[in-house]
């Protein structure tokens, strides 16, 4: 009876000393959510005398990094509502995610209003709204982005 007991307590330990390096190499997944909205106005935001503000559907969105790499990309809905998720970019943190990403609006406003401009894109700093942890261990780690304000630039 005792070999049997101090099989069971060696195994134990030893399957205790095994798992813990293994619990401690869990690898966490970074995901980047854009969430936001595109009006059909001058500058895509909404206005602001309180008129009822057009929005702009199936404009595609681009979340672009340093010399205009595209890491996610979106497309409004009929409420020119836009949200996707897309790989966190191995490469940067979020500090430098909001110094040097823009979004992007490359369908021309004309599209959504013949009297806008077809030439020139709508584009945007990003701000940080929160980030979301989900899993046992907060293996899955979502980084919320939105616009900051819209532009036209050429």
């Amino acid at each position: 009876m005792a070999l049997n007991l101090k099989s069971l307590l060696f195994v134990s330990l030893f399957t205790a000393l095994v798992a813990a390096p293994i619990a401690e190499a869990t690898v966490t997944i970074r995901l980047l959510q854009l969430q936001g909205s595109v009006f059909c106005t001058p500058d895509g935001n909404i206005l602001v005398n309180g008129t009822a503000t057009p929005v702009f559907p199936n404009a595609v969105v681009q979340l672009r990094c340093g010399a205009g790499n595209v890491v996610v990309s979106a497309i409004t809905n009929g409420a020119g509502v836009f949200s996707n998720i897309g790989l966190f970019p191995l490469n940067l943190s979020l500090s430098t995610l909001l110094s040097t990403c823009n979004l992007v609006v490359n369908t021309p406003l004309s599209n959504c209003n013949s009297m806008l401009p077809s030439v020139g894109r709508l584009q945007s700093p990003i701000q940080f709204n929160g980030t979301i942890l989900l899993g046992p261990l907060n293996t899955l780690n979502i980084t919320i982005v939105s616009p900051v304000r819209f532009q036209l630039v050429a």
